[in-house]
Parts: C-alpha cells; structure tokens; sequence
C-alpha cells in the first residue's frame, strides 16, 4: 500500500489494517519451519552446503558434532533436525536420518537459563510468543509443562506427527548434572553447546537400545577437549 492510499484511510481504517498485518506476522512466525532451506531464491539451500552435509551424515551415522563458528546457523540446523524428527514432516530433498514414528527426544544446554533462552525460544519462541518457534504452531499439543519456580523454563512439550502419533521431548541443562540424563530411551537428542563428557556418554546410552541418534551444535571455545578429541580421531559411528 502506497502513502498516498494510506493517508486516504480513516483512523478506524488503519487500526483494521495494523491488527491484519500483526495478525500476518503472527501466522507466518507459527509456519517458520516450512519457509526454510526452500528449492530457489535468495535463501535457497544450495547456498547451504555445510549444513546439509551435516543432515545427510545423519543418514548413516549416531553420533554428529556440527562444530564451527558463531553466527553459522548451528542452533537454528540442531532446532530444525529436531522438527523433522518429532513431527515427521521430512522435506521432499531430505538426506539424513528419517524415523516413521513419533519419537521421544531430549534438546539441551548449559545452564537452565540458556536452555530456555536458546533452545526453547529456537524451537518453541520465545517465553510470551510459545508456537512461533521452529516447531509448526498446529503441531503442538496443548500446552506444555513448566518447570516449577523458573520462568516459564520448558520442561516437556507434546508434539503431533504426521503417522497420527504423538511424539514428546523434554528440554534439560548440563547444570542438572548427570543422574538428570539417566532413565529411559530416547530415539534423538540434540545437545546445543559442548556438553560434559560424563553427559554426552549418559545420553549415548539412552540412544543405544532404540538404534537413536544424537547430534551437538556447538563452537569450541574451551579447545581440544575430550569430546572434541572423540570426534575428531574419527570412530566410524561419529562425524
């Protein structure tokens, strides 16, 4: 709409046309998955060669470490792997891992706090706009569960997939310390930032009996560590 049309509207006029606009905003924030790594234009995902290596290593491997630096896109590949997983909503060009079912999963960070300002806001939104986040707005199931005395700190959500199941994840911090990381099976889990090595060999064994998978976004800023060490001397199942 040009100034001179918009001058033209009445006051009530504009007041419409502000909250269809906002309203515009709203629903495009809740499909934000979908406009992703598309097949042309500016964005297209040829442009993306490092990150979909990092989805088609999936393909054959169960362990991943997307190291590089900041600003690359590392946690915005790890929320959107993760997607595709719990609601098996696979784009046609999809190269990595692909699981028929709903899955359990678990994302985690440093602490509580960068957990729920990163990984959450990434696949969530953030702590006021829940559903306008990697995961589609229509996929979510209710409401999610909060962890008690934080604000608004997720500590598991519900998610629709596309089989008619429904698959869960549950976000966790490196600050819980490892028993946090014992129990039960998990298909995927995606570790943003470099995590403990006593963490990352707790959530190998949560993967182990379902064949699942496990993926870290992070950049290196401690150096060579143990974890670091682990992927790059090369064991065949990591990449």
């Amino acid at each position: 709409m040009s100034e001179l049309q918009l001058d033209s509207l009445s006051f009530f006029e504009r007041l419409e046309l502000l909250r269809l606009l906002e309203e515009q905003q709203v629903r495009t924030s809740r499909r934000r998955f979908f406009d992703l790594f598309p097949d042309h234009g500016p964005l297209r995902r040829d442009l993306y060669q490092k990150h979909l290596a990092f989805f088609k290593a999936g393909f054959d491997h169960d362990e991943r470490l997307f190291m590089a630096a900041n600003r690359i896109g590392k946690t915005l590949t790890g929320a959107y792997e993760m997607t595709c997983h719990l609601t098996g909503r696979y784009p046609h060009w999809w190269p990595g891992r692909r699981f028929d079912e709903p899955v359990q999963a678990w994302a985690a960070g440093t602490t509580n706090e960068t957990t729920r300002d990163i990984v959450q806001k990434e696949l969530f939104g953030g702590i006021d706009r829940y559903g306008t986040g990697m995961i589609p707005f229509a996929d979510l199931i209710g409401d999610p569960r909060y962890r008690p005395n934080t604000n608004k700190a997720i500590d598991y959500a519900m998610v629709r997939h596309v089989s008619g199941g429904t698959s869960s994840i549950g976000l966790k911090s490196y600050e819980q310390r490892r028993k946090a990381f014992e129990g039960t099976a998990r298909h995927v889990i995606w570790l943003d930032e470099e995590p403990p090595l006593d963490i990352y060999s707790e959530c190998l064994l949560r993967t182990a009996t379902v064949e699942g998978i496990i993926y870290v976004t992070f950049t290196p800023l401690e150096g060579a560590t143990e974890v670091v060490r682990s992927f790059i001397d090369g064991a065949e199942h990591r990449v």
